[in-house]
């Protein structure tokens, strides 16, 4: 039986307080100390984990302090740097290019919107969503990953499986003010418990709203 909004909204706020009491020091995993340096983050972070990101980052920040320093290295020699990263010669591609846009269209300066971060180079939705919140602190979106993709569906949030769908199901069932806390929680969910492969369903602390929930069964 289809779950009505109204139901939807109610088990939202269920499930994000209780994630919120679960995961209390959820946040962003990626490390990054200026604007551009969490837009390369989260260009390598695609098809890798925040871990291995967060291990080569450390010497290529320090070789590219600043955005120019994108825009001039020689690309094979960025390609080596990110090489741990995975898909290294199309990252290296849209980072050199998105420097590039940034300085040339936006003087230098990350963009704070949706529509102007969809331009660069290697940003889609998801990352954007990710810049804005972490580097701006705006949550107008939520971003979509693996995981929230995994329990929103598990949790009868969203039966999309294309994530720009998710996204927008969970904008309308969950509270403006909650919409920064989403993605972290679901993240946290997704690696300590709510995991793809032998989900730890015993320990869950939100199983009576999931779908597959095999300790129910």
């Amino acid at each position: 039986m289809a779950i009505s909004l109204k139901t939807k909204k109610e088990n939202a706020k269920k499930i994000i307080d209780i994630l919120k009491n679960t995961y209390p020091d959820a946040k962003c995993s990626l490390d990054f100390s200026k604007p551009f340096e969490m837009v390369v983050a989260v260009m390598l972070s695609a098809q890798c984990t925040d871990e291995r990101v967060n291990l080569t980052t450390p010497a290529l920040f320090k070789r590219c302090p600043e955005i120019s320093d994108y825009v001039n290295i020689d690309i094979k020699e960025l390609e080596n740097l990110i090489h741990p990263c995975g898909f290294y010669r199309n990252k290296a591609k849209n980072i050199k290019t998105c420097a590039n846009q940034v300085l040339n269209d936006f003087n230098g300066i990350v963009p704070n919107n949706m529509d102007d971060l969809l331009t660069l180079a290697g940003v889609g939705r998801k990352s954007a969503n990710v810049i804005l919140l972490e580097v701006y602190g705006i949550a107008n979106g939520i971003a979509v990953d693996t995981h929230a993709k995994r329990i929103s569906n598990k949790m009868g949030l969203s039966n999309e499986s294309d994530p720009s769908k998710i996204e927008a199901d969970l904008i309308k069932i969950f509270d403006k003010d909650d919409l920064k806390f989403i993605n972290h929680l679901f993240v946290w969910h997704g690696r300590n418990t709510c995991t793809a492969r032998n989900p730890k369903c015993s320990n869950c602390t939100v199983k009576e709203f999931c779908k597959y929930n095999s300790s129910l069964k």
